[in-house]
């Protein structure tokens, strides 16, 4: 198409014509679709009416773990009580997807969407290292996923059945335990191994068991040694075995010592030198968002801002702490920005710790 005075020789209206359509193509282009009252200013899409989107949706809650789990317990706490926090008022259901450590879920989640704020993930709290630590599998950058925000820190104990051959953390030095674990990315599988290679234990990990119940029922019939499962989930399922010394506890997986524990080593005190501190605390730091919640990316910020709100005030619900201390379920909570601040944290790990640590798991 010609521009300028050749353009508008001839017939002046339909030069005139032209030139509308021309503006029209550019301005749709440019993503100003023509629309009854275009003359007016657009609200810009920040300040879109977020109650309008959510109101009449349903929600899904998509968690990385069969049911059952301490992971779905708390999800679908969470999914009773978020709803009337969320401006519209949404109705949120609760689905399950287990599969390789919640890398089938949130590698879904990450590429296909939907993007739009109507999906939340709820993968295992070791899920944002994997992208670092595991060779194949993770297909997604936890850095661009929108963190909601985090229910619970969690302390991690590794406990023993009382015939188990090592009772107490030395005796592990010399004497092989069968742990159980489900799969490699959770604590269970990833702590054991990270022991063995730091500090030569004899961990000899067996993977593959559907849920920590599962692994109780192994340990109860003789065919696993001990586990590492966290504490909260620990005395909540099994107080009769804290009560009748039918496991030892050798040791807890935390950052700073959880008073409920005692005299119980910290496995952290282990480490010797800067190499191995920075070793553990690159695996370690997931327990401080134990219960991590997420949006996939490219989510619009105001329903991001939205979401992270009305979590935040679903923290401090007293219906919602009155059900969680029914549940026996632990809330100290995280922001979302907060949980999103200790990611970056991991991602900037020097890359030969990070390097150093991926070499023990795949020497599994």
């Amino acid at each position: 198409m010609k521009w300028g005075p050749e353009a508008t020789a001839g017939n002046g209206k339909e030069a005139m014509g032209r030139v509308l359509l021309a503006l029209s193509i550019v301005l749709a282009a440019l993503g100003f679709a023509q629309q009854p009252g275009i003359a007016q200013q657009a609200s810009p899409p920040q300040q879109e009416d977020v109650a309008a989107f959510f109101k009449g949706k349903t929600l899904r809650l998509v968690v990385g773990i069969g049911v059952g789990s301490s992971y779905d317990i708390n999800a679908r706490l969470l999914a009773r009580h978020l709803p009337s926090h969320i401006p519209g008022q949404p109705n949120i259901i609760v689905q399950n997807w287990p599969g390789a450590s919640s890398l089938a879920m949130t590698n879904s989640l990450s590429y296909n969407g939907p993007f739009d704020g109507t999906v939340i993930g709820a993968p295992v709290n070791g899920t944002p290292t994997t992208p670092f630590l595991q060779a194949g599998g993770a297909y997604f950058d936890p850095m661009k996923l929108n963190w909601l925000g985090s229910t619970n820190r969690e302390t991690q104990v590794l406990y023993v059945w009382h015939t188990a051959p090592a009772q107490t953390l030395a005796d592990i030095k010399s004497r092989e335990i069968l742990i159980g674990a489900q799969s490699a990315g959770r604590t269970q599988f990833d702590y054991p191994i990270l022991a063995n290679d730091l500090f030569g234990f004899k961990f000899r990990v067996v993977s593959g068991y559907e849920s920590t119940p599962k692994i109780h029922l192994a340990m109860e019939s003789g065919e696993l040694h001990g586990t590492i499962a966290n504490w909260s989930t620990l005395k909540v399922r099994n107080p009769d075995w804290i009560a009748q010394k039918k496991v030892r506890i050798l040791a807890q997986w935390t950052l700073k010592k959880n008073p409920e524990l005692g005299d119980v080593p910290l496995f952290f005190d282990l480490a010797k030198t800067d190499a191995e501190r920075a070793a553990l605390k690159l695996m370690l730091t997931r327990l401080e968002y134990g219960r991590p919640f997420f949006l996939p990316p490219k989510v619009p910020a105001a329903r991001v801002e939205a979401l992270r709100r009305a979590f935040d005030a679903t923290m401090k619900d007293p219906a919602y702490l009155a059900d969680a201390e029914k549940l026996k379920v632990g809330i100290e909570p995280l922001t979302g920005e907060q949980v999103a601040t200790l990611v970056e944290q991991v991602a900037r790990t020097p890359p030969d710790v990070v390097a150093r640590v991926r070499t023990a798991m795949e020497r599994r």
